[in-house]
């Protein structure tokens, strides 16, 4: 999957598997968006329509079809159909987002459910700008489907409302449970005696072991920076602890010239640096690279847990599919089994959506125990929906999805977590063009450093661009 989506959300509270927490956000107040445009509906007084929605109205939605798929979409929207049967929807997967899309938010005429993820993704900064965002504040505090005594943000994992929010609203309701790390086949670990590291120097001399057998330790998704600044920013969080995450998402002046960014720089760069890389990564797409890890090509790589889903046709049977936390640079203020993992994959209801009650149920079903359920049956994942894992599903989760799912666990709710990522869209895109040169060898980290120095403070500079502070709690 290229971009999963901009951020995935803290998960505040202890980790107690994927069953436990509440909502809640804070921040600056964006401007106002439009949220009574299209058909809203009336009833809203009816625990059972909360929206209003008429059966009478399509409901048109568009999926970025990814490492997920689409399967599940089809899914939410065949429970639609049952509570609104006169209802026709139409739906479309596909990944050019912003190619599909921006002439129709242009016309004025968007769908009324949109999947806004992947390396095409219309940034939700600029449509928040653009005022095409409606605020789901409303779908947070209507009735869930499963206990209406319970309001929908009382149904979502923790940290999920936080990574939807622009300011003080939430814009984007991020579905999928997301972990990150470095992943690897457990049966090759096994079958060479090979131990996960939990330090940064464990870590290099494992990969100095793995090169000695003929094997790249290590490959990425070169064509996709983005995701070598997952593993960079996870070792700065580490590193650098709340402080560091505060100055650099509030672009604050020299964030990027503080010790924890210069310590996990030159980490990272000695991957280029001793040739770990796997030879030509730089220039793969992430289902090549993905796919060379699955033939054993090389042996680490870092990824969200969709990879299990997206590489399902390559991967094989035998692979046991697993993952592991950055390891741990000396002097760390997060512990070694600290992990990014939370919300990701936004949806949004457009502004001008026609039909914006039926979008706004749309995301209510998804919320529903049910809807949790369907999502991990049919796109091999988790959701942010409380308690919709039953036994019968847990037991049938599949290696990698096991694996993210004890890694967040052991994590015991140290989890990381970023900002600048959706509020900066511009500023996270000259992060990684520089990430992208860091990784060919073709500038060294002090120069990379510079060069993310330059860009922050080219958009703190910005008076364009709407800022806001990052949450401290």
């Amino acid at each position: 999957m290229l971009l999963r989506s901009a951020a995935v959300a803290a998960l505040a509270a202890p980790a107690a598997g994927l069953a436990a927490g509440c909502a809640a956000g804070s921040g600056s107040s964006p401007k106002t968006n439009p949220s009574t445009s299209g058909s809203t509906g009336s009833g809203a007084a009816d625990p059972k329509n909360p929206f209003g929605v008429k059966d009478s109205d399509p409901l048109d939605v568009y999926v970025f079809k990814g490492g997920y798929g689409d399967d599940y979409a089809k899914a939410f929207e065949a429970m639609y159909k049952q509570q609104h049967s006169g209802s026709n929807v139409t739906h479309k997967g596909s990944q050019d987002v912003t190619g599909d899309l921006q002439p129709r938010f242009n016309a004025g005429n968007p769908p009324d459910v949109i999947d806004d993820s992947g390396s095409k993704q219309i940034k939700l900064d600029v449509l928040n700008k653009g005022g095409q965002l409606t605020n789901l504040d409303k779908l947070l505090d209507a009735p869930s489907i499963d206990d209406p005594s319970k309001k929908v943000r009382d149904t979502l994992l923790p940290g999920t409302v936080e990574t939807g929010l622009l300011g003080s609203s939430m814009f984007s309701l991020n579905y999928a449970f997301t972990v990150w790390g470095l992943w690897y086949s457990s049966t090759l670990f096994t079958k060479n005696g090979w131990t996960i590291p939990k330090t940064w120097d464990d870590f290099m001399t494992l990969c100095a072991t793995i090169k000695g057998t003929g094997m790249a330790p290590f490959c990425h998704q070169g064509k996709y920076p983005y995701y070598m600044m997952v593993p960079l920013m996870d070792m700065v969080a580490k590193n650098g602890g709340p402080d560091a995450q505060t100055a650099i998402d509030n672009l604050e002046p020299n964030a990027w010239k503080s010790d924890a960014v210069k310590n996990s720089v030159e980490a990272l760069y000695m991957l280029v640096d001793k040739g770990y890389m796997l030879p030509g990564t730089e220039g793969l797409t992430h289902i090549q690279s993905q796919t060379q890890w699955n033939q054993g090509k090389a042996a680490i790589i870092p990824c969200g847990s969709w990879l299990e889903n997206e590489q399902l046709a390559a991967t094989p049977a035998d692979f046991g599919m697993a993952v592991f936390a950055m390891p741990s640079l000396s002097g760390d203020k997060m512990p070694a089994t600290a992990i990014r993992a939370g919300a990701g994959e936004p949806f949004i209801v457009p502004a001008k959506a026609k039909n914006q009650a039926g979008g706004l149920e749309f995301m209510r079903i998804m919320c529903s125990k049910a809807g949790g359920a369907s999502f991990a049956k049919t796109a091999n994942s988790l959701s942010v929906v409380k308690d919709s894992i039953t036994p019968d599903i847990a037991a049938s989760l599949k290696p990698g999805t096991k694996s993210s799912n004890d890694l967040y666990t052991a994590a015991n709710g140290q989890i990381i977590n970023w900002y600048y990522l959706n509020w900066y869209s511009a500023f996270a895109t000259d992060l990684e063009n520089a990430m992208s040169q860091l990784m060919a060898n073709k500038i060294k980290p002090d120069e990379f450093i510079t060069r993310a120095q330059a860009a922050a403070d080219k958009c703190a500079a910005d008076s364009s661009i709407q800022k806001f502070k990052r949450p401290t709690t």
